[in-house]
This record gives C-alpha cells, sequence and structure tokens, in this order.
C-alpha cells in the first residue's frame, strides 16, 4: 500500500523480481506478476493462489489484514505527483507546480485524498501491531537491500543476500527506464500518456528541494506538520508553533 507516487511502482518491481526470480519482469507483465486490484478482473483475483500479495493505493480497510504500508515525504510526492498528472493529462499542460500546491493540499488531485489523509488511514489503527510494516521510500533508496531484506522477511521469503542483490539490480531506475521506453504502450500506467514526460522520473530523495518554492515548502509543513515529524522528515519552515500543533505520539496516535 502506498499514497500514489511514494515508489510503488519500484517495490512493485522489487517484490516480483523477488518472487519471480527466473522470469524477466518488465512493465509488459507486471500486472500479472504482482497483481493490482482494480486494474485486473474480480475473476482473474479469484483464481490467484493464496496468499496473495497485492499492490494497491486503496485508503485504510480492515480486508487487508498483512500490510506493508510505503511511504515517502509529502515534499517529494507533490513534486512526482505534479509531473504524473502532466504526464496522464489530469490538469492543464500550463498549470505550474506552484499553483499544483494548494489542490494536492486539498486532496482533489487524487481520487484518494490527500497524503495527509492517506496515511494517516494507515499509520494511524495499524502502527505497532506485527502484521503492518512500514516501510520508507528514503530508507529503501539508502539501503535497498537491507530493506528489502525486511520485507522479504515480514514476507515470509526466505532471500539469501545474492538473491536479494539481483532483484535490487533487475529494479534500478536505469532498468526500469529502458524498460519504459520499450514497453510503454503495453502497460496501463504509461499507455496513451505524454511520452516526452517519462513515468521513472529522478527516482531519488530530496529533489524538492530544488523544485519546490519556498512558501510551497513551508505551506505543505505547515498542513502536515504532526505526521511529517513523526515519520523523521526534517522540515525547513520557518515559522511552526510546535506548542499549537497535535503531537503524533508513536503510539500512532494524535493527541
Amino acid at each position: 500500500m502506498s499514497y500514489p507516487k511514494s515508489g510503488n511502482t519500484w517495490v512493485r518491481f522489487l517484490l516480483a523480481n523477488l518472487i519471480h526470480p527466473n522470469e524477466t519482469v518488465g512493465f509488459a507483465n507486471i500486472n500479472r506478476l504482482l497483481p493490482a486490484p482494480g486494474v485486473l478482473s474480480k475473476r482473474f483475483l479469484k483464481k490467484l493462489p493464496r496468499p496473495r500479495i497485492l499492490k494497491s493505493h486503496e485508503p485504510f480497510d480492515v480486508r487487508f489484514q498483512k500490510v506493508i504500508y510505503l511511504v515517502r515525504d509529502p515534499r517529494d510526492v507533490a513534486v512526482s505527483e505534479y509531473h504524473f498528472d502532466l504526464k496522464k493529462r489530469y490538469i492543464a499542460a500550463d498549470m505550474t507546480l506552484e499553483q499544483f500546491i494548494k489542490p494536492f493540499l486539498a486532496g482533489t488531485t487524487s481520487s484518494y485524498g490527500s497524503w495527509w489523509e492517506h496515511a494517516a488511514s494507515w499509520i494511524g489503527p495499524r502502527y505497532g501491531n506485527p502484521s503492518f510494516l512500514l516501510a520508507r521510500y528514503e530508507d529503501l533508496l539508502a539501503d535497498p537491500v537491507g530493506e528489502t531484506a525486511k520485507i522479504a522477511q515480514f514476507l515470509g521469503i526466505k532471500a539469501d543476500e545474492e538473491r536479494l542483490k539481483t532483484a535490487v539490480a533487475r529494479s534500478s531506475a536505469d532498468t526500469m527506464r529502458k524498460l519504459e521506453q520499450q514497453q510503454a504502450d503495453k502497460w496501463t500506467g504509461t499507455k496513451n500518456t505524454v511520452k516526452e514526460i517519462p513515468f521513472v522520473r529522478a527516482a531519488k530523495s530530496g529533489g524538492w528541494k530544488e523544485s519546490l518554492p519556498r512558501h510551497s515548502v513551508e505551506e505543505i509543513e505547515v498542513a502536515w506538520f504532526p505526521l511529517m515529524n513523526f515519520l523523521g522528515y526534517e522540515l525547513q519552515a520557518r515559522q511552526l508553533d510546535s506548542k499549537a500543533m497535535p503531537v503524533w505520539s508513536k503510539t500512532g496516535q494524535p493527541s
């Protein structure tokens, strides 16, 4: 699970390469190798052997009993979603990133609501539960093998270091970019979109520092300070009155 543009497709490739080491994973077959509800038919999903490993952007749903929640710095999410929405023609081609921030904060740029609403819907009720794994995109970037090992262990997948390294290498940003160039017309996420805008972009953390205007950074941080602080994202805003902000405790509940 993740809010859109949080690295979900990358982790999807990591898991597919880990689970299917003898197959060549690509955009043309990722829907089959690691399915997503809403993209595939109910008939196909019902035929999958259990336990099923699925990819989804759904907000909290009690029916998902064992969940990996992937979270990413919302400032980077904003930049990534802006370019994705341009690619998918969800927003006007002349809309600026600065103009995009207000509807992004309001949760109107995504059918899944805002980043805050989505992340809090999962972290609030499930944080600390042994059937819930919180994974940060930034940690995966910093130590892809080590973090993938944690995910594999959580899912009960036995994988030695060589298998982990192979899955990471086959899911690298460069590999995914090449696959996108070859298979963009064969995947639901990139088919019939603006080809000049890539789906796999920088694939890094902290890109917001170069893209977001200062006041846009402050808007995001002031709006979502408690959860960003809880998740360990360093804040840049000059004026954040912590006394006026609710505290997000380590139990995952605001107080």
